[in-house]
């Protein structure tokens, strides 16, 4: 099968990219709402690609906000079925005048695809639907294959629970296969077994009843952007520990044998650094880079804002100050107790001179895949396969939030088969997906379903 599988692939690769580059021109930004019939384009645009690479039915389905498009092909019910996950919801462009190019105009530069969603998620998720075009146009499925691709996972998957809850039976499989995350590198493959959780929020500090002269009333009246930088820096201590009483207490430890499998990865600090134009490191003592960005919770201020920031100058001292604040969250800690946590914690240590509301935007829950399951081998296999080289079983250190609502609906467990990079700038300008790691995935996948159908 395998060489018919890449016969087929060399035969039709330039196609496979430019069907690739065209959803990605479509402006599917779940978070603005003057986006929405991009979202349903894009959507319908799913919809199509999966008829033609041949799934049997193909719809855009209703949810309380964006439609999740479905699809499958059944070969036969006796044998075992793979629902394949993906969102076609991207992250908003801004700022655009530091994209090189436009985020919804693709360009190829160096080997690469330059656009908004390339990596996150629309390049990822196709790869599943040029995998399904060569099994299927090749006569070789070994499996079922259902596809779900939903349009708001950029926002925290809001409307999905329900979706699935009510959809059990037409979603039914024996394993999720999800491709959102990414390799530590093309020379040294990975496969990730779980997902941090998050919560997310945001602060208001309120100070006087409006801005006021700050020379006038600098010195007599509390600033709340200086109140607010205060109180986030309390978040860690002088070992970049997180100081917020309870944070901690549901952490589930990583075993000194899943550390040091972990710290096998290469690890080259000074390319690192350079890579991201920084001098030094940050993190918390006592852990690797790698240990601090997959088994370790984190908190970070996703956005900070107040008073004047127009151009030129202005002496105000603000009336009030905003900050979004995120916390990566690890196995057995809880986003709705964290939540709390965050948001007792703000509202506690505000002094009298202001107020503090503060507000959840949304969370999801951290999640582990066993590596002794018969999905995580058939992926391990199947990376084998195409790479030469055994995977290094790695914890991403992004979120999927429907991951866990997804395992308790279902009943089944999820594999993530990443093919992206950490350096393909997701969430940031200029984000990228290499045309390798594209094709590699597509090449990779269709041994997933192979090995995965004789494991049962």
């Amino acid at each position: 099968m395998s060489q018919v599988w890449k016969d087929y692939q060399e035969e039709n690769k330039v196609r496979f990219l430019e069907e690739m580059l065209d959803l990605l021109r479509i402006p599917s930004v779940s978070a603005k709402s003057e986006h929405k019939k991009d979202m349903l384009k894009c959507a319908e645009a799913v919809q199509k690609s999966l008829l033609a690479a041949g799934c049997s039915n193909a719809e855009v389905m209703p949810t309380a906000g964006h439609p999740v498009v479905f699809g499958e092909k059944i070969i036969d019910p006796s044998k075992p079925t793979v629902l394949v996950y993906g969102h076609y919801d991207v992250q908003p462009a801004e700022p655009l005048e530091l994209w090189h190019s436009g985020p919804f105009e693709p360009v190829i530069k160096d080997g690469k695809v330059f656009a908004r969603g390339s990596a996150d998620d629309k390049g990822q998720f196709y790869m599943h639907v040029k995998a399904l075009e060569i099994m299927s146009k090749t006569d070789t499925m070994t499996t079922n294959v259902k596809f779900l691709i939903e349009g708001e996972e950029e926002v925290g998957s809001p409307s999905l629970g329900k979706f699935v809850a009510a959809n059990k039976d037409l979603l039914k499989c024996d394993v999720i296969l999800i491709s959102d995350s990414s390799l530590l590198s093309m020379e040294t493959p990975s496969l990730d077994i779980g997902m941090r959780g998050l919560s997310y929020i945001q602060v208001e500090v309120t100070g006087p009843n409006r801005d006021l002269h700050s020379g006038t009333y600098g010195g007599a009246v509390a600033n709340p952007i200086t109140i607010l930088a205060r109180m986030i820096a309390s978040c860690h201590d002088e070992n970049n520990h997180i100081t917020i009483p309870g944070f901690y207490d549901d952490v589930l430890e990583a075993s000194e044998d899943e550390r040091a499998l972990l710290n096998k990865a290469p690890f080259d600090e000074q390319e690192y650094k350079d890579e991201l134009g920084v001098k030094e490191l940050w993190g918390e003592k006592g852990y690797t880079t790698y240990e601090r960005t997959g088994i370790r919770p984190t908190i970070e201020v996703n956005g900070i804002w107040g008073g004047y920031t127009g151009e030129g100058a202005k002496t105000v001292l603000p009336s009030k100050a905003f900050a979004k604040i995120s916390s990566r969250l690890v196995p057995n800690q809880s986003s709705e107790k964290i939540t709390q946590i965050l948001l007792k914690y703000f509202k506690s240590i505000a002094p009298a001179s202001v107020e503090v509301s503060a507000e959840l935007h949304h969370g999801g829950e951290p999640y582990l895949t066993p590596i002794d399951s018969k999905g995580y081998i058939a992926a391990a296999k199947a990376v084998k396969a195409t790479f030469g080289k055994e995977p290094i079983p790695v914890r991403g250190g992004g979120s999927i939030p429907i991951c866990t609502i997804l395992e308790k609906e279902l009943e089944v467990k999820i594999v993530f088969m990443g093919f992206g990079l950490d350096n393909d700038n997701l969430h940031s300008p200029n984000e990228k997906y290499n045309i390798a790691n594209y094709y590699k995935g597509i090449e990779t996948i269709p041994y997933f379903h192979k090995y995965f159908s004789e494991s049962n």
